[in-house]
């Protein structure tokens, strides 16, 4: 027995060196594949969009002092500069819609969105004197498309828009105490996240509110974000709002894109597990064997464990070409086949198909499949441990040992005990 078990612990090393070479070099391929296809995804479909709130200022001239030493003597100057005078924003009002549309590039599933934005903002004159306002409209990502673009200010309709820097720059008229009305909004598109910020070195946000809706129930908000105030479902949707009368923070409000499970890395996370569906199955089997008095090679066990294998192997490479669910049933369908159709030969039709192909089903097609359930895969891998060792328990409870290790030593053949 000790010889045969030797064995077995090297052909289960055996084939784990081999899952963890497979697993490795799934892994590379979808870091890889990730970071030769972003890039071109993001140029067609555009990148994770920023939008900050618009920046309102008017400029005045400001007389500064200035010395210079010139041949020992100290000269003063007066000079006349433009200084920039923030406005703030009196009222905000922002619709944000977020269409999601995943993308498939090779192993990777990619996030991508359509976003229609519309702001309503309200800039008051607080000075004692006409100002002409201008208004910078920073654009959310660099090399975007922007279409349907509206820009009207004090009720203008900006019809050639001035772009410096990223941002859209336009100005209108207030007299002192007047407020002026500025709206903008476009259709464009992005990858993974979208983001509106309050504005650079802006602290204190008054009278704001911001309203998304969302055609997939899965949110999620990245860190350092802000969550909504209140939220009710819409369909197959959200509408989330974020309402504050006078916030002071320094956080963003933001949106995680759901994500789609990613073939590449999901097979590769299943392939690194691979060796404790085995071992677990590789136990019951021999606990099996052994107290039905079954006498199995090692040779039996390195099929069945190259056969166990070849589900991986075959997933790795039918993700490629078909759905992960397709390559999941068929690469199954065919380990199956092959352990069941093998081990009928070995030990019978009635074990093959029974007991072998039940711990099968169980120890690797359903282990697998558990793996597609996120956040329940350890707690499913834990329990299939605890049932499995209940199993054997329960078998094995009113057994013999002494007098199984007897039997084998004496079944032993005369050629081989010499």
């Amino acid at each position: 027995m000790t010889q045969r078990l030797l064995a077995l612990i090297l052909i289960f090393l055996c084939t784990s060196a081999a899952w963890f070479i497979l697993g490795g070099t799934m892994l590379v391929r979808s870091e890889v594949q990730d970071g030769r296809l972003r890039g071109k995804v993001a140029q067609l479909w555009g990148s994770v969009q920023r939008q900050e709130a618009p920046c309102a200022y008017y400029e005045r001239k400001k007389e500064v002092e200035t010395k210079r030493t010139e041949d020992g003597r100290v000269i003063t100057e007066i000079k006349t500069q433009l200084v920039r005078e923030g406005l703030p924003l009196e009222k905000s009002d922002v619709q944000v819609g977020l269409s999601l549309e995943h993308r498939r590039k090779g192993l990777l599933w990619y996030s991508t969105y359509k976003v229609r934005f519309a702001g309503r903002y309200v800039i008051t004159n607080t000075t004692s004197e006409p100002r002409q306002v201008l208004v910078e409209f920073p654009f959310p990502a660099e090399g975007a498309v922007y279409d349907n673009f509206r820009w009207v200010l004090g009720g203008r309709v900006v019809e050639q828009v001035v772009i410096r820097e990223g941002k859209a720059v336009d100005s209108f008229r207030l007299e002192p105490g007047a407020s002026g009305v500025v709206e903008v909004g476009y259709d464009s598109q992005g990858l993974d996240q979208w983001w509106y910020d309050f504005g650079k070195d802006v602290s204190q946000v008054k009278d704001f509110r911001l309203v998304m809706t969302t055609d997939f129930d899965r949110i999620d908000f990245p860190p350092n974000s802000i969550a909504p105030t209140s939220k009710k479902q819409v369909g197959r949707g959200w509408e989330l709002e974020w309402r504050y009368v006078n916030l002071l923070t320094g956080e963003k409000i933001g949106m995680e894109l759901p994500k789609k499970l990613n073939p590449g890395p999901w097979v590769s996370q299943v392939t690194f597990f691979a060796p404790v569906s085995l071992f677990l199955f590789f136990f019951l089997l021999f606990i099996f064997t052994t107290i039905r008095g079954i006498n199995l090679h090692p040779m039996n066990y390195f099929f069945v464990g190259a056969a166990f294998f070849s589900f991986h192997l075959l997933m790795a490479y039918l993700v490629d070409h078909v759905s992960i669910h397709v390559a999941f049933a068929i690469s199954a369908a065919v380990s199956v086949l092959l352990v069941v159709s093998y081990m009928r030969l070995v030990v019978g039709a009635r074990v093959a198909f029974v007991e072998v192909a039940l711990a099968q089903l169980v120890y690797l097609v359903l282990f697998a499949y558990a793996f597609f359930f996120e956040g329940y895969t350890g707690l499913a891998i834990t329990i299939l441990c605890v049932v499995t060792l209940f199993v054997v328990m329960q078998m094995t409870g009113r057994t013999n040992w002494e007098t199984i290790v007897k039997k084998e030593r004496m079944a032993v053949p005369p050629r081989l005990a010499d």
